[in-house]
């Protein structure tokens, strides 16, 4: 067995990201992009950064072949360009 990885799930820390910047990085209207995620047809994975990157999240949002990520702070704003590219060039 590996090293093992320390995970902390205590206490759960929500970010709110905007999401008509994701939507329109989606290419996707604001009220469809909500839709989309209240019908969970959008997919997001967040990583949280560690050592230099410690406070930082980096957030993904995948739709039908297109993908938005974007790195944000604790407060949620985004910190450099939302990249876009679709989920098949990762």
């Amino acid at each position: 067995m590996g090293k093992p990885i320390p995970v902390e799930l205590n206490p759960a820390h929500q970010i709110e990201i905007d999401g008509a910047l994701v939507a329109e990085a989606l290419g996707l209207e604001v009220a469809r992009f909500r839709q989309l995620l209240e019908d969970r047809k959008i997919t997001v994975l967040c990583e949280r950064g560690l050592d230099e990157d410690a406070g930082q999240y980096r957030a993904s949002f995948y739709h039908e072949g297109r993908r938005a990520r974007l790195v944000v702070d604790e407060a949620g704003r985004i910190l450099g360009e939302i990249e876009q590219q679709p989920a098949s060039a990762r």
